[in-house]
């Protein structure tokens, strides 16, 4: 037999093999793949400070009540639970997985769901661990100190922060919209990280290995950024200390934006755009073209790149 008849008796194989794997499935269900989902409400009585979720798979999302009551609807497998509880005044809501092997193939079941609905507007720690899904939060609500964590799923953010706000997706984006925190810290390995109108008191961190940043509207203390394969995007970024951006594949573009000191180093990459006042520019370019205003008075901007061109303006000229 040829080398093509041996891979196709095995493609073959495969193809029966996955079969069998389907039918066995269909039949240790009795062939109802709808009645893997069930809706679970849970009122939650005792009062709570702080929130920890810690889940598998589902989507999260959170709503204020509508009666000052706080209610988690899960919508979920019969034999993947949710188990929700207030423990030293922290409301946990973990999942216990009881599927067998071949249950975990997930045929027709819809993607488990959590609806929190919160009574109060204001909460001390909010703590996300997730392995794939979304979590949503929308305005209104007012938290000390975030910390998300998912493996595959989105992140959008709209809640006022007053401490900290720790955000890492691996595969992923991560928005962050119309709200203020005290510090923004925001790392992607794939995916990609968006930020508009966000007043932030202290500094602004952003890790991406592989995708795009966007950042619109955006006051803070400084802005540190580091990324390995991806364009930046400042439309109206103002820091009053300074901007520290890294990337190794990728451009840097400005729009009418400040700081007191910038510092841009790429690899590949061309660095443009317009800032709002004079700067003392220092720049290198390997094999790029470069064109900055002559000042000598100002904050240092220190622009450079291996391979890419350097024009900055000054003002909308």
């Amino acid at each position: 037999m040829s080398k093509t008849g041996i891979w196709l008796v095995i493609a073959a194989s495969l193809m029966v093999l996955g079969m069998v794997i389907l039918l066995l499935t269909a039949h240790a269900v009795n062939w109802n793949f709808a009645g893997f989902s069930t809706s679970v409400y849970n009122k939650v009585d005792s009062e709570f400070d702080s929130i920890s979720i810690n889940t598998d798979t589902a989507d999260i999302e959170f709503l204020p009540s509508d009666n000052g009551n706080c209610r988690v609807i899960c919508y979920e497998s019969e034999k993947v639970k949710h188990v929700v509880s207030v423990v030293d005044r922290v409301l946990t809501v973990s999942v216990e997985d009881g599927r067998k092997w071949y249950e975990h193939l997930n045929i027709g079941f819809r993607t488990p769901r959590l609806t929190v609905y919160l009574p109060k507007s204001e909460y001390a720690l909010l703590v996300i661990r997730e392995s794939t899904g979304d979590v949503k939060m929308p305005q209104g609500f007012t938290f000390g100190r975030v910390d998300i964590s998912v493996s595959t799923g989105d992140v959008e953010w709209s809640a006022s922060v007053t401490d900290s706000v720790k955000i890492k997706a691996n595969t992923g984006d991560i928005c962050v919209e119309d709200t203020s925190v005290g510090s923004l810290d925001l790392s992607v390995t794939t995916g990609r990280v968006s930020v508009s109108d966000v007043t932030v008191a202290g500094d602004v961190t952003v890790g991406v290995s592989t995708g795009k940043t966007d950042l619109e509207d955006v006051k803070c203390q400084n802005l540190i950024s580091n990324g390995s394969t991806g364009d930046m995007l400042l439309e109206d970024v103002i820091a009053g200390g300074k901007f520290s951006i890294e990337r190794s594949t990728g451009d840097v573009k400005f729009e009418e934006c400040d700081a007191a000191e910038i510092f841009v180093r790429t690899d590949t990459g061309d660095i443009r755009g317009s800032l709002l006042t004079d700067k003392v520019f220092i720049t290198k370019t390997d094999t790029g073209k470069i064109r900055v205003p002559t000042s000598s008075v100002g904050g240092r901007c220190e622009l450079i790149t291996d391979t890419g061109d350097i024009y900055i303006r000054i003002g909308e000229d």
